[in-house]
C-alpha cells in the first residue's frame, strides 16, 4: 500500500501536514508492506506556484498511490481521486506520523464530503475539511505499524 500525505516541509514522517493538498511544497510517499514501512521518501509538489482541475491527482496518480492524506480538499478534487481509484482522507493534522495513526483509527474524514462548508481559495473550490463525517469505509482498513 503506498499513501501519499501533502506536507508543509520535507521531514519525513516528522514533516507537518498540509491543509490544502494543491499548494503543498511537498508530498510524503509511505510505502507499507506486510503494514509496516517499508519506505518513506520525499517528492516535491511540481503544482505548488500553481495547477488547474485535476494536475494534482493526476501527479499524485503517477506515484502510485493507493491512499491522499491531507487537512484538506474541495469535492471536485475528490472526484478527480475517485476516478483514478484513490481513496481520500482529510482533516488530518500534526506530523504526518500522526495523521497516519488517526487514519489507521478511522479518525480522518472522505475527502470533498464537505467542499461547499469552506470559502473558496481562488481556483473554484473550498477547503474541504468539514470533520462532521467519520470515514464510511475504513472499516476494511488493516492496522498500519508505524
Amino acid at each position: 500500500m503506498r499513501i501519499v500525505i501533502s506536507t508543509e516541509e520535507n521531514k519525513g514522517l516528522e514533516s507537518n501536514v498540509s491543509q490544502h493538498f494543491g499548494r503543498c511544497p511537498h508530498f510524503v510517499i509511505v510505502d507499507f508492506k506486510d503494514e509496516v514501512v517499508e519506505e518513506v521518501k520525499v517528492v516535491d509538489n511540481p503544482y505548488f506556484a500553481g495547477h488547474g482541475p485535476g494536475q494534482v491527482p493526476e501527479y499524485i496518480a503517477s506515484l502510485e498511490a493507493n491512499v491522499m492524506i491531507c487537512g484538506g480538499m474541495g469535492r471536485r478534487a475528490d472526484e478527480f481521486f475517485d476516478h483514478y481509484g484513490i481513496q481520500t482522507a482529510t482533516g488530518a493534522v500534526g506530523t504526518v506520523q500522526e495523521a497516519l495513526s488517526s487514519f489507521q483509527d478511522g479518525k480522518l474524514s472522505e475527502g470533498g464530503n464537505c467542499g461547499g462548508h469552506g470559502e473558496g481559495h481562488g481556483h473554484g473550490h473550498g477547503h474541504g475539511d468539514c470533520k462532521d463525517h467519520a470515514k464510511s469505509d475504513q472499516s476494511d482498513t488493516k492496522p498500519l505499524h508505524i
